[in-house]
């Protein structure tokens, strides 16, 4: 049954009908796609994908432009959502709940998964308040616990040492690089079970990329990445599992290791080795 998007659509939290999950299977899932499509209007753009995600775990989608990866991508926290005309069939289920995202307020969705995008799009506030923000929405008003959560933020994001003195000060002060980072702690301050990074290194130089490369390999022992990369070298690089997506289908997914050295499909062993994309 496809589900039309509405803006101020708040269901109550029922678990999903699908096929049960066991406690294991649970436990090492942070979220699961059944049979997920979606449409930008009359454009379909993702075609019944499944695929489980796991807990702490880094997973990478790769594909040509246009093959639906940043679609399924933000489909995790609703971002279609913000946009009329379009819809989705199937569900994205979070683990331990079960529950589908699909039917849930969206704005509650955004509290529990955050996002950070290619571009660095800072708050035009102080560094100490782009970090904060996230918790002053989830009701966190004491001044130390703020401080205490900001700071943790910035040391997981490796940027704490660089801005320690200058909380302060305008986010737009700080370099391209620095944003970026700034924009992964945001992200991370409410501490989110799942943490979309949609090609977050695309618009940076090798050395701020680097950083944040290191800093999604420190960060993956304790929170779920899901991350979309034109850069294959990258994926293979920083994450854990691989999914390859062509014309809105997912082809393969398996370990990363696995697919980048035997991939079982004449698809993804064409684009892997260039042959186009």
């Amino acid at each position: 049954m496809t589900q039309k998007i509405s803006h101020d659509q708040k269901v109550t939290l029922t678990p999903s009908t699908s096929s049960p999950t066991t406690n294991t299977e649970r436990e090492s899932r942070a979220a699961e796609v059944r049979k997920l499509s979606f449409w930008y209007g009359e454009t379909q753009a993702l075609k019944e994908i499944t695929l489980s995600i796991a807990k702490r775990k880094v997973t990478a989608l790769i594909g040509p432009s246009g093959c639906g990866k940043s679609t399924l991508l933000r489909s995790f926290n609703r971002m279609h959502d913000l946009y009329p005309g379009n819809r989705y069939s199937g569900e994205i289920c979070l683990f331990p709940e079960n529950h589908n995202l699909i039917d849930l307020d969206p704005f509650m969705v955004r509290l529990r998964i955050g996002m950070v995008f290619q571009k660095p799009n800072p708050f035009p506030k102080s560094i100490f308040e782009n970090v904060a923000a996230g918790l002053r929405i989830q009701g966190i008003q004491n001044k130390k616990l703020l401080s205490d959560r900001v700071e943790q933020a910035l040391r997981d994001a490796a940027l704490w040492e660089e801005v320690k003195d200058r909380l302060s000060q305008s986010a737009y002060g700080l370099s391209g690089g620095q944003q970026q980072r700034l924009c992964i702690a945001r992200a991370l301050a409410p501490q989110p079970e799942i943490l979309l990074l949609d090609e977050p290194t695309s618009a940076l130089d090798p050395i701020a990329t680097a950083k944040v490369e290191d800093l999604i390999t420190e960060i993956r022992h304790r929170f779920t990445v899901i991350i979309v990369t034109h850069n294959m070298q990258q994926a293979a690089r920083i994450s854990d599992f691989t999914a390859y997506m062509h014309l809105g289908k997912l082809i393969e997914f398996a370990p990363t290791g696995e697919l980048f050295t035997t991939p079982q499909e004449t698809l993804t062993r064409d684009y892997i080795t260039g042959r186009f994309g």
